[in-house]
């Protein structure tokens, strides 16, 4: 037949690089649109045969439709080329499960398919956090700008009568509507060099030692263990003092045999002078 003659020659073209998004919107605008005679042909040889040339053709013939249907969703920021891709898929699954016997065109059955494989991409990839997850907060979601008639705030009244005509209450379009108007920040960028100042999320996160009583608690402490020491070490006598820097608050710790030549006593005295004057440090600062 013609038509799957003139469907194949856009197919070959379409199958080497096309340069840009509009050279593949002017390519598949140019594939013939299939008679109802032709579709339905088609679609029985893919259901009783399994011809997957007819499902070629069926997909082909009808991926102009799969654009018109994703451009009305551009205004979520996501890439055209995105959204067309994932239309695409859609259009293939409806291929798949259609039944030439309930008499209906191909791209009234496909239209539904091409739509909810465009709503799951632009909910997964519009917002990082994301803005839809109930069945209600999707239905607002895709209707919510449809309803507005400015970019204005919703009054009282125009909430009202959208959450009645949605079907959902008032609190729902009001934090959806909240969702809308607000953006993604990027959480911790690559910092300014010219710019000393940091004000992504990042730079507002709390340190978990960032509690003021705590660090004042903390400074106390600390100071007070530090007296405590110092005045703890003072009651000691000059060699086992020496000895207990020497052995533990010296970076170069000096050992119990080095430690013994300098005194000339043995090793094992020189441990146990330690041992009493940690007891004695123990018992001052526990006072």
């Amino acid at each position: 037949m013609t038509t799957a003659l003139a469907t194949r020659n856009h197919e070959i073209a379409l199958a080497g690089p096309v340069g840009s998004l509009d050279a593949y919107i002017s390519a598949v605008g140019a594939i013939p649109v299939l008679s109802k005679e032709d579709e339905q042909s088609l679609a029985r040889q893919l259901r009783d045969e399994e011809d997957l040339d007819a499902a070629r053709e069926l997909v082909m013939a009808h991926l102009r439709f799969v654009v018109h249907i994703a451009k009305g969703y551009t205004g979520y920021g996501l890439p055209l080329n995105d959204l067309i891709q994932e239309g695409n898929v859609g259009l293939m699954k409806a291929v798949k499960r259609f039944d030439p016997e309930y008499d209906v065109r191909l791209v009234s059955f496909a239209v539904h398919w091409i739509r909810a494989e465009i709503h799951e991409f632009v909910l997964k990839n519009w917002r990082i956090v994301k803005v839809a997850t109930t069945k209600a907060q999707r239905k607002l979601f895709f209707n919510l700008r449809k309803a507005k008639k400015t970019l204005a705030w919703l009054t009282a009244a125009e909430t009202k009568a959208v959450a009645e005509d949605l079907g959902v209450s008032e609190k729902e379009v009001t934090e959806m509507e909240k969702r809308l108007h607000s953006r993604d920040a990027i959480f911790d960028p690559t910092p300014d060099a010219d710019d000393e100042r940091n004000f992504t999320p990042a730079a507002y996160l709390p340190a978990p030692d960032s509690d003021p009583a705590k660090q004042v608690e903390a400074s106390d402490f600390n100071t007070d263990a530090s007296t405590r020491m110092r005045a703890a070490l003072n009651i000691l006598d000059d060699r086992s003092r020496r000895i207990l820097e020497e052995r533990w608050l010296s970076e170069d710790k000096t050992t119990l045999h080095e430690l013994a030549d300098e005194y000339g006593i043995s090793a094992e005295r020189i441990r146990q002078l330690e041992v009493n004057a940690i007891k004695k440090l123990r018992n001052a600062m526990a006072v």
